[in-house]
C-alpha cells in the first residue's frame, strides 16, 4: 500500500473500514493530503454510508467540506463544544463559531 497515492490509501483505508459493516463511522481529516479527485470519491462514500442509514462522525478543519457534507455540526473551542448547528448554511458561520463567536 506504501507504493499508492495519499488518496488511494485514504480510499483503500476506508474500504477496508466498510467491509466491517459498523452501524457508526469515525473519520478524522480523511480528505488530508488528497487530491481533488480523491476527495470526491471519499465525500460520495461518506454520503453512500449516511443514505444506508449508519452514523458518520466526520471531524475536519477544513470549513467548506463540512458545510458541505453535515447535516449536524457541533462545534469545539477551547476543549469544549459551544455550538450545535443543523445544515450549517454558509461556511461563514461556521468560521464564526469555530472561533469563538457567540449567536
Amino acid at each position: 500500500m506504501k507504493h499508492l497515492s495519499g488518496g488511494n490509501q485514504q480510499k483503500v483505508a476506508i474500504g477496508k473500514w466498510l467491509l466491517a459493516e459498523a452501524d457508526v463511522y469515525l473519520f478524522d481529516e480523511p480528505t488530508k493530503g488528497v487530491d481533488v479527485g480523491a476527495k470526491k470519491d471519499i465525500f460520495t462514500l461518506i454520503a453512500e454510508l449516511a443514505a444506508r442509514g449508519k452514523s458518520v462522525i466526520y471531524a475536519s478543519s477544513e470549513l467548506s467540506e463540512i458545510a458541505g457534507i453535515a447535516d449536524r455540526v457541533y462545534v469545539l473551542y477551547d476543549g469544549s463544544i459551544t455550538r450545535e448547528m443543523t445544515a450549517p448554511t454558509t461556511e461563514e458561520e461556521l468560521l464564526y463559531h469555530s472561533t469563538g463567536g457567540q449567536s
